[in-house]
């Protein structure tokens, strides 16, 4: 298990991070996505850490809360210590009835990390992000709301989850003319099928130096390989999509990329889960991937992608496939800054493979 900087900082995470999505849901959509007591989410998290996983993320919305009080009182009774384990949660989603029990208002957020830090059991949150964009609160208010609980301790390292290029660079400029902390990671859906962040989003993460974590890796299941084109699913082999189809997924594209994907997963004797999990931690700009399970096989089946090396043809493979079409402005930007890029290639041969 590999161990990345998360951005641009000095806390270093597992390239698997454990999602507890799957933990406590007994109603509503959580029943769907996982029902997992505390007995069997204690039996995953030992098994993510006995596998060098240090990281793992929950939301307050997550069945209600109750995924953030099994994901504490499981790091409790397995008596972890505090230092070995990055902690990731979230803030946005309503969590009340009242009409601030929700969003990115200052109100909200001090409110919820109260609350977040007294159901996991733990003095501070290493890993602080907004689940989502508040249109109704001003990036300011939020900002400093966040640098906040920065200052006072109670959050280590602030993020985002699910929102546009834009809007990040814009908070990022306000949080650097203000000397407030800056945001250290993106939280996004990316999956080999599911390319679309690659317009903005992963230019803009480069250039600013933010890390990625990656949710729903394999499309709420529909990557994991089990089934073929035209194929039924079955309802008892439990799979998600049929009760809850989502992320959205180009389902004719998605087949097409399993048609590719499932002879290399052959040649490699794994699972096609694997390669596709593979194929992400491949991609230099991810950070870590959120893998969740209902079952110890499951989690066993995604720590072993990190074992997985694709080979430059099979990449290939996989990126043709896949590839998102060209749209303007991204085709202009290619056919106008290829003298400029054949430039810098040309210069850092000069420099015997180092820019000055």
């Amino acid at each position: 298990m590999r161990h990345r900087p998360l951005g641009h900082t000095g806390l270093f995470v597992s390239e698997l991070c454990l999602g507890t999505m799957t933990f406590g849901g007994s109603e509503g959509i959580w029943s769907k996505i996982g029902a997992l007591q505390q007995p069997d989410a204690e039996r995953l998290v030992g098994q993510a850490l006995d596998a060098g996983i240090n990281f793992i993320d929950t939301a307050d919305v997550y069945a209600g809360g109750v995924s953030e009080q099994m994901t504490g009182q499981a790091l409790r009774n397995l008596k972890v210590p505090r230092e070995n384990v990055i902690v990731a949660t979230k803030v946005f989603g309503q969590t009340g009835d009242g009409p601030n029990a929700r969003g990115a208002s200052r109100s909200h957020i001090l409110d919820g990390v109260k609350a977040s830090l007294r159901r996991l059991q733990l003095d501070h949150i290493d890993l602080y992000q907004l689940h989502g964009f508040d249109p109704a609160t001003p990036i300011e208010e939020t900002l400093r709301a966040l640098d906040q609980l920065v200052r006072h301790g109670q959050v280590r390292y602030v993020g985002v989850s699910n929102w546009a290029a834009w809007q990040i660079a814009k908070a990022l400029g306000i949080a650097e003319r203000l000397g407030l902390a800056r945001f250290a990671s993106l939280q996004a859906y990316y999956t080999v099928a599911s390319r679309d962040l690659e317009r903005e989003l992963i230019p803009m993460l480069r250039s600013e130096g933010l890390g990625l974590m990656v949710w729903s890796p394999l499309a709420g299941g529909f990557l994991s390989g089990k089934y073929g084109r035209g194929q039924e699913r079955n309802p008892a082999d439990g799979s998600r999509r049929i009760a809850f189809d989502f992320p959205p997924v180009d389902k004719d594209r998605a087949w097409d990329c399993i048609d590719v994907m499932r002879p290399i997963a052959q040649s490699h004797g794994v699972s096609v889960a694997q390669v596709a999990l593979a194929w992400l931690l491949h991609q230099p700009q991810v950070t870590s991937i959120i893998v969740g399970a209902k079952r110890p096989e499951q989690l066993a089946d995604n720590i072993a992608a990190t074992q997985v090396t694709l080979s430059a043809g099979e990449l290939d493979q996989i990126d043709k496939v896949s590839r998102l079409p060209s749209e303007y402005p991204g085709w202009m930007f290619e056919r106008q800054g290829e003298y400029r890029r054949q430039q810098i290639a040309d210069a850092v041969r000069g420099h015997g493979g180092t820019a000055s």
